[in-house]
């Protein structure tokens, strides 16, 4: 099972923490909490300097538009609304709130949902702040509010997790599977569905496992939960390419996945479903992987969103000396940053502490027209015309080869012979382009 157009096989490297169970640091003394986690407008702040907050406490929203809401990840006091890094958008606005080491954990407790509207079940989601967990960010709610005329009839749980190093999904499922079928028992209520897939790449045999077995305790007899073994191929995870390789429906270009009558979760969304509803338990704490050669002891953390880079650093024990690149995601999509003051957001999926052996500094070349980037790419388009056109000043002119149907997922770049930056060259044009 899998799609039928390029990819590539890097090596996973995820034997560092694949199998370590995720733990929970203690608290910073401060967080950071971005007013900009999702795709959208940021949301303005409801509270002011000096402010008393408890954790869970609404403290930013938007108004218009698309996005989500935030809350205060911990109880305590509002140090400043300031300007802070951003891992993408280099900065943006931010709540600072010094921590309450003394305030009791917040408890929340079940409540039946079986008998609840869809409405109210969507309307749970959307107060909690869930937006797309698998980096995309975008606000869970509208996700699940597909027009009419979509015919949804299938919802596919993404537990791919097919970038390299991270494991957070992995850890997810076999750590809370019960949590994950009954998200997506949720999920299948507010779209007023049956039909529900679990994709998780064949490198993970002991989450298909486990999944099958929860799936089977948990699915009950009223809607049908299938968990598929999918061949192992980056990048298998991305939406178009997972529902493709589960039911065989091709999303065509610049469509939707409810325009083939399927919605996509990913795994770690569907969990935070099942906690905002479930128990009302807003969107606050995120699991991530911390990997890589550079960082002394890797870890999967459930960290409160805001926790700076700085703070995951000093709890497991610091750098190496052979540290050489910094990195928010994976290696294929993510960004390098050049600070530890940079907080986790609700779409950080993990932080690479990569050595110079886990990188490629070699200096690009020219384009040798080789076409590898072409064999490679999911979506059939020219990466390395878009390149030779951005550096020849035509980024505008880069529609016709794909441009605005690229998602930037790296196979052109990973398979470049000449090591050409071109994910940053498509970057750039649709930067230019839509100037």
């Amino acid at each position: 099972m899998t799609f039928l157009k390029g990819g590539v096989h890097p090596g996973d490297s995820k034997e560092l923490t694949r199998h370590l169970p995720i733990e929970t640091p203690p608290l910073p003394e401060t967080v950071d909490i971005l007013l900009l986690q999702h795709f959208g407008a940021p949301c303005k702040p409801l509270v002011d300097k000096k402010a008393k907050v408890n954790e869970g406490d609404l403290i930013g929203e938007v108004s218009a538009g698309l996005g989500a809401n935030i809350h205060a990840s911990v109880t305590g006091t509002v140090k400043s609304i300031d300007i802070s890094s951003h891992p993408v958008s280099v900065s943006c606005p931010s709540v600072i709130i010094q921590t309450d080491k003394e305030a009791e954990p917040k408890k929340y407790e079940r409540s039946e949902w079986k008998n609840l509207p869809a409405e109210e079940l969507r309307k749970r989601v959307k107060h909690a702040g869930i937006v797309g967990l698998g980096g995309a960010g975008f606000p869970t709610h509208i996700k699940l509010s597909p027009p009419p005329e979509a015919k949804v009839d299938t919802l596919v749980i993404n537990g791919v997790e097919c970038e390299p190093y991270l494991t957070t999904d992995h850890r997810l499922m076999i750590e809370h599977p019960d949590e994950i079928i009954e998200g997506a028992r949720i999920i299948l209520a507010i779209l007023g569905i049956k039909k529900c897939h679990i994709g998780i790449e064949a490198n993970k045999m002991d989450a298909v496992e486990v999944m099958r077995k929860a799936a089977a305790e948990k699915g009950g007899s009223d809607v049908e939960i299938v968990v598929d073994a999918l061949k192992v191929k980056y990048p298998q995870g991305s939406e178009k390419q997972l529902i493709e390789s589960v039911t065989g429906r091709r999303v065509p270009g610049f469509a939707l996945p409810f325009d083939v009558g399927v919605v996509v979760q990913n795994t770690a969304t569907t969990k935070a479903i099942y906690d905002a509803v479930v128990f009302n338990k807003p969107l606050y704490e995120k699991v991530i992987t911390v990997s890589g050669k550079g960082i002394r002891r890797p870890a999967n953390l459930r960290v409160r969103i805001g926790t700076r880079l700085r703070d995951i650093v000093d709890y497991l024990g610091g750098t190496k000396p052979e540290l050489a690149k910094i990195v928010f995601g994976g290696p294929m999509t993510g960004f390098s940053v050049s600070t530890l003051d940079i907080p986790v957001t609700k779409t950080t999926s993990g932080v690479l502490f990569l050595t110079e052996d886990e990188i490629d500094t070699r200096p690009h070349s020219h384009c040798i027209r080789c076409g590898w980037c072409v064999e490679a790419c999911p979506m059939g388009l020219q990466p390395n015309e878009i390149g030779i056109y951005v550096e020849a000043g035509r980024a505008k002119d880069t529609a016709p080869f794909g441009l605005f149907e690229c998602f930037e997922c790296g196979c052109c770049a990973y398979v470049c012979p000449a090591k050409r930056p071109l994910v940053q060259f498509i970057r750039l044009a649709k930067m230019k382009a839509r100037k």
